[in-house]
Formats: C-alpha cells, structure tokens, sequence
C-alpha cells in the first residue's frame, strides 16, 4: 500500500493533518496522504516506527486482507480437491453429486477447518457402512465416540444421510421414516431375520450348521437363503473360488435350471446389497475366495456395482465398456443418472453416449457360457439338481 485515502475529516482533524504534515493549508474533508511521506514524519517524531508500526501499537497487529482472501481461497481450493480425491469417493464416485452439494451450501461457520473434520468423519462412517445391524447410537459410539453423533437434528447424521441418499438416487430424507429406511438399507438397526441374502452352489468347507445346509441345498441344485442372524452366529467357511455375484435373481434361476448340482457358487444382491449380502461376502474374500460380480449396465446398476467392488473387494464380471458394446440393444429402458466406474474408465462414457440400458437378464447366455467353465463335476447339462417332489436331505432354517 502506497497511498492512503482519508474520509468525512471534521475541521480540527483536518486542522491536525496540516500540522502533522507540515501543509500551509488545511486540506479537504477528503484527502489522500502518501505512506512514504507519512514514514519519514512519523520516524523522525517516534523516533523510528513508521506508520504500520505506530498503528500497531496502538491498536494491534493489522491483517493483510488481500492476503488473507487469497488464503483462505487456498484452503477452500484444497478442502475439495481433498474431498474429490478421498477413497471412498474416488471407489463409488455417485457420491461426487453429494459433495457438490455441500460444497453449494458453503462452509461450516465459513471454516474449511471445520468443514473437513465434518467430512472427514462422514468419510469414515460411509467407509463402516453397511453396519452389521448394530443400533444407530452403538454405531455413532463406535466411530465417533458420541453416541449422539448421528441423531437427527445433527450436522454429521444428515450429512451421512444426504450421501447414502446420493448413492441410492433417492431425495435427501425428510421425515423420520424416510431416515429409518436410509439406515436399515445400510446396515443399522436392521431386522437380523428378515435381512437376507440368496445363494446357490455353495459348498463351504467345514462342519458348522450354515456350512452344512449351504452343502445340502448346493447338492440338491436348490438356491437357499441366508439370515444377517445366521451370518453373526455362524462362520461361512472357506469356499473354492470363485464365487460369482449376480444383481438380479431371475440370472441365479436361470443358472439353477442350467446347472443344478453342479452350479458354480452364486451370489445375488438383489438390487442395492442388504447387509446381510455385503457380510456374507466380504467373509467369502476374507477366507480367500476371488469374487465377480455382475449387474445392468445401467446408472443405478453401475452405483450398485461400484458399491459391492469397494465394500467387497469383488473384481468385474464382463462388465466393461466392450461387454456393453457387444449386447448394446437399439432400444430399451433409458440408463438415467451416469455415475464414473472406476473399475473402467471408458464404461460410464459408452453407456452415456448409447443412453439404453442393458439389463442382466439380457445377457444372460454370456453369462451361463463363462460359467459353464466353473462348473462341479460333471453333469453340466442337467436342467436341475432334484427330481420333482424330491426334498433336500436339509432343509430347516436356522435360527
């Protein structure tokens, strides 16, 4: 600063500034004093503090406000890109819609500080999600260390819950039930016994009652249903991979028709995964069994998959941009929202660009083809694995 420019003086102001500045007339109302002028009067009177100096200590230290926009304009540019880049963006980058909408409703307080210690603790209750059916307060303890940390009527509860709702597609929640069901569907509070996932073609090693009856109902050629409450009790055991999984059931009955007996391991999430699902299959990739995973090529097929990959490790099952171009319909139901695929970069571009979806039931033969390669045994041309009326040697549930 060079200049500085004075405003609204009184007479006697104006009166001191000619006295000080040594003028043979009494300046303006308004009037501009040049800095290095004012310096040399000023040291020669204090005895060496300059203007900046004088006023400091008068008043204290004086901020640089040019300074300090371009600062915070820095931290602002960092916070996002922080954001953006975070893993559990770049795994399920549905959730890029949701930053951009927090980051339209400005900053906590104005803090980027503030802001990012809000999202960094949403990040790692995205990252625990789906729970295991643990109640919200035990989940918001356990990662938080507030037990209120994810109420209602709090910042970081409906900051989690604006982003589950983006990866879902789905309006932000407005009312209590809309909350509830955001939460059950990722795993808090849910119903052990009626959170389920379907599978078939599962021989686990081992002698534990889910083990046994996923041999049973495997050799009988049937598909057979998981509980979360069987899951929390009982070890899945080691299985030979792979294991594939399937979004859509009617993909699991077709197989089951194909193969029977000798159906390869088969997952299907149903949609958006229960708990239940996700559970099931990390305990299959933690013992060491390679997943693959397949779904429409659609928008929310695409978020869906994103999300079983990185909550599961699962690898892509002819679900890239090739495996679309190949059975692209020219018509059918539109894609909708497009989110990027991180497993392939030109996926989302070609699925976009084309705007029809390609649905699993679809390519159903493609798939019945690959898993012919993986089938148990022999007998790969058997329609099922029971005759008519014939009951598996096991068949209650557990509980």
């Amino acid at each position: 600063m060079t200049r500085i420019r004075l405003h609204g003086l009184e007479p006697a102001e104006r009166a001191a500034l000619a006295d000080l500045l040594g003028l043979a007339y009494t300046p303006e109302s308004e009037v501009t004093v040049s800095v290095r002028a004012l310096d040399t009067i000023l040291a020669a009177a204090t005895g060496g503090l300059d203007t900046r100096a004088l006023v400091e200590a008068i008043g204290g230290p004086l901020s640089n406000r040019v300074e300090a926009r371009r600062q915070r304009a820095a931290e602002r540019a960092d916070l996002w890109q922080w954001a953006r880049r975070h893993p559990v963006v770049v795994a399920e980058p549905a959730l890029l819609t949701w930053l951009d909408r927090i980051r339209a409703g400005g900053l906590v307080g104005g803090d980027a500080s503030a802001t990012r210690s809000l999202l960094a603790q949403a990040f790692t209750i995205l990252e625990a999600l789906p729970a295991t059916g643990e109640p919200l307060a035990v989940l918001a303890a356990r990662l938080t260390g507030d037990s209120h940390a994810l109420d209602e009527d709090s910042r970081l509860g409906k900051v989690v819950l604006r982003a589950v709702a983006a990866l879902h597609d789905v309006d932000p929640p407005t009312d209590a039930e809309s909350r509830r069901r955001l939460w059950e569907c990722s795993g808090v509070a849910c119903d052990e016994l009626s959170t389920i996932v379907l599978v078939a073609g599962m021989r686990p090693e081992g002698d534990g009652p889910l083990a046994r009856v996923l041999r049973a109902w495997a050799d009988a050629g049937q598909a057979s249903v998981v509980t979360l409450a069987q899951l929390n009790r009982y070890p899945v055991g080691q299985l030979r991979g792979p294991v594939f999984v399937v979004e859509n059931p009617a993909v699991m009955a077709v197989a089951l028709r194909r193969f029977g007996a000798t159906c390869p391991p088969l997952v299907c999430v149903a949609g958006w995964p229960s708990t239940a699902a996700i559970m099931m299959l990390r305990g299959i990739a933690a013992a060491g069994a390679q997943l693959r995973y397949h779904g429409d090529f659609d928008g929310e097929g695409l978020r869906i998959a994103a999300h079983v990959m990185s909550r599961t490790g699962a690898e892509p099952w002819l679900l890239r941009a090739e495996d679309y171009l190949r059975a692209a319909p020219g018509s059918g139901p539109p894609v909708g929202r497009v989110d990027d695929a991180p497993w392939d970069p030109r996926l989302a571009e070609v699925v976009r660009a084309h705007g029809t979806a390609l649905l699993e039931e679809v390519v159903v033969d493609s798939l019945l083809a690959d898993l012919a390669a993986h089938v148990v045994g022999d007998g790969a041309d058997e329609e099922i694995g029971t005759r008519p009326g014939e009951d598996p040697p096991v068949g209650r549930p557990l509980g």
